[in-house]
């Protein structure tokens, strides 16, 4: 017993003498409360204790791989500012639909943002750096997640169908479609206000022509689309839908107003018509052929009538 503790402080002398603690690691320290691992810790060979701790010393003095270069940071906010305002004036303009004529401008800035991020993309400099860290740093890819939202929304919309080419604003079309709309719905109001009863015949009969033309407006735009457009199932952006479906509601559910007089009056005309063609061509038939007997008839009585002369002449 005596010789194992002369040894056992010989070690111990040997190691003060040469600078380090009686117990060698600093891992005696219940850190992380698992006292396995420090047991394990302390009875690691010194020097691979030592790089160890260099390799975290060197990870927490390195802070700033982990984060984001400045210009890539004011890229990153300026995109998670830009989808904030996007998806505001999406969700405000969801009922009633104004999501093409409201939120252009945003969907603008937001793809040009993106643009930004993703234009070094290829070429060796820190700006490369900063688009691979955005865009494909991570599995989740958070930046293309929203990205890819926001255009499948904008083309479900059918949006190009109401802009101008470059999205700069709305087209001709969608700006008459959306003045007769909003006068439709004014001469509604207005007509509503100066009625008195529940019957709705004021504003069958005063905002018929405004909806007349809002629906041949809204023909028109559906038949240049179809000409323009090779697939069977060709839609106008949802904001002229929607505003259409709105008034046609309107119109025949709550107002119950039907098709205006003149139209009735064309429709039965020709209505009437398809159902006498049968009896007039019956009635033509019958006439005809009733003619034609006659006529087949005539020369027999002429001839007879001609030989009874003869016969008279000969017996005189």
């Amino acid at each position: 017993m005596a010789p194992a503790l002369v040894l056992l402080l010989h070690g111990a002398l040997l190691g003060l003498c040469s600078g380090d603690s009686l117990f060698p690691s600093r891992h005696l320290v219940l850190q992380s409360g698992q006292e396995g691992r420090v047991l394990e810790d302390w009875r690691q060979p010194l020097s691979l204790k030592l790089m160890q701790e260099a390799e975290d010393l060197s990870l927490l003095g390195s802070r700033d791989l982990a984060e984001l270069e400045p210009e890539c940071r004011e890229l990153l906010t300026a995109f998670a500012n830009s989808s904030m305002k996007l998806t505001g004036c999406l969700v405000r303009s969801a009922r009633p639909v104004r999501l093409c004529q409201n939120c252009f401008r945003q969907f603008r800035e937001i793809n040009e943002q993106l643009e930004n991020i993703t234009r070094a993309v290829g070429n060796f400099s820190d700006s490369s750096k900063c688009s691979s860290s955005l865009l494909m740093s991570d599995r989740l890819q958070i930046v293309l997640i929203l990205s890819t939202f926001f255009n499948d929304t904008w083309e479900k919309a059918n949006c190009a169908n109401c802009l101008k080419n470059n999205s700069e604003g709305l087209s001709n079309n969608t700006v008459m479609f959306l003045a007769l709309f909003n006068a439709s719905l004014t001469c509604f109001e207005h007509n509503l206000q100066a009625q008195e009863d529940s019957n709705y015949t004021q504003v069958c009969k005063n905002c018929s022509v405004t909806y007349k033309n809002l629906n041949a407006l809204y023909k028109r735009m559906q038949e240049s689309k179809q000409e323009h457009d090779a697939e069977e199932q060709s839609h106008l952006c949802i904001d002229v839908e929607d505003a259409m479906n709105i008034t046609r509601k309107l119109w025949s559910r709550t107002f119950n107003c039907s098709v205006p007089f003149s139209d009735t009056v064309s429709v039965v005309a020709v209505s009437s018509f398809i159902l006498f063609l049968p009896v007039i061509f019956y009635l033509s038939s019958f006439l005809h052929s009733k003619q034609k007997k006659r006529i087949l008839i005539l020369p027999k009585r002429i001839q007879s009538s001609a030989s009874l002369v003869n016969i008279q002449e000969k017996c005189h």
